[in-house]
């Protein structure tokens, strides 16, 4: 062994032990700790994400009614912002944040490869995804896409999107190259003609809709849900916190669908979007009054996606995933969801 090996080797060893010192002293904090044992948040503090692809998230963020609710237990509430699945699972998986926002198929794939996260609750069953070209292309099916270039965020919705989509019309990932590239930067990428075209999310591709691109492939059925999921640690530490998460989720559902047009304009505001498209997302492509809680629905959309997740090696094999599926959804919290017990603000 090379002493750059060994100091190495010691170093991960404090590191560990560190780690595990830090689990045993949430452990030991009990109800009203967020269990992070590598996050940034204070103890006593939920820490969710919010992002534009989940109004409801937008909605309980700026309404407050969390920290209402958890200011009498000593728990403060801190939001950070996640611009895609991909981002909110790192997050979680580095303890980052305790509950966060996913599609589906990112779901999937990060227990699949041993993320320690389960869905706590569902938020949307949105049009969220579809194959996106800019103004003034001549790229108007799938089958025009053999040979090009497409952005795509990986581990996200619009990827998988995408790889559905060449499998329907008969093509394969390999007749594409896929730039991966978060969503935002994948639509500048379009505009600027360094891609052909865009596996793109609502929504951004609301706004570049208005601009002019066109969404030449569009399949409601290859958008997987919206979910919310919570850490393992958090969930076993802070069962009543996750509980009161889940509720206010649902005093947020049940506003946003009686108030469209000012959930719109929180989308609007945080997204800077024009109202109008905003109004769209929410109105025409968000599908937020579906239940809440996780089950056979949504399993049997993301056994669909499964096989895709090995066949592109993003998932060593479909055992991997089968065990993931069978595992992933925690669907107590949403069945016991009482938006009664969420204060206002």
């Amino acid at each position: 062994m090379t002493r750059t090996h060994s100091t190495t080797s010691r170093r991960a060893a404090l590191s560990l032990a560190a780690a595990s010192a830090a689990a045993v002293l949430a452990s030991c904090a009990g109800e009203g700790r967020s269990g992070q044992a590598g996050g940034t948040a204070p103890s006593g503090t939920v820490t969710l994400d919010y992002a534009t692809y989940n109004p409801l998230s937008l909605v309980l963020k700026s309404k407050g009614w969390l920290e209402a609710t958890l200011k009498d237990r000593g728990i403060d509430v801190a939001w950070v912002k996640s611009t895609g699945s991909n981002k909110a699972n790192e997050a979680l998986r580095a303890h980052a944040i305790d509950v966060g926002s996913t599609a589906g198929s990112a779901a999937l794939l990060a227990r699949s490869n041993g993320s320690p996260i389960r869905t706590i609750s569902v938020f949307s069953k949105p049009e969220w995804a579809a194959l996106v070209a800019p103004k003034g292309s001549d790229i108007t099916t799938v089958a025009g896409l053999k040979g090009a270039t497409v952005a795509a965020t990986k581990g996200t919705d619009p990827y998988f999107f995408l790889l559905q989509a060449l499998e329907a019309e008969g093509l394969s990932p390999k007749d594409v190259t896929v730039q991966n590239l978060q969503h935002a930067d994948g639509w500048a990428a379009a505009q600027n003609g360094s891609v052909a075209a865009w596996a793109g999310l609502d929504p951004i591709m609301a706004g570049a809709q208005e601009k002019g691109a066109s969404l030449f492939f569009r399949r409601v059925d290859f958008n997987t849900y919206g979910l919310l999921n919570a850490h393992e640690d958090f969930l076993k530490n802070s069962p009543e916190t996750a509980q009161a998460v889940v509720d206010a989720y649902e005093k947020a559902r049940a506003w946003a669908l009686a108030h469209l047009d000012e959930t719109a304009a929180i989308l609007a505001a945080e997204a800077g979007l024009s109202t109008t498209v905003a109004g769209t997302v929410v109105r025409e492509r968000s599908n937020l009054g579906v239940s809440g809680v996780p089950g056979e629905h949504q399993r049997a959309v993301l056994a669909r996606v499964g096989p895709l997740l090995v066949e592109t090696g993003d998932v060593p094999g479909q055992s991997a995933v089968d065990s993931a599926l069978g595992s992933l959804f925690e669907p107590r919290f949403a069945s016991a969801a009482d938006s009664s017990r969420v204060k206002d603000a």
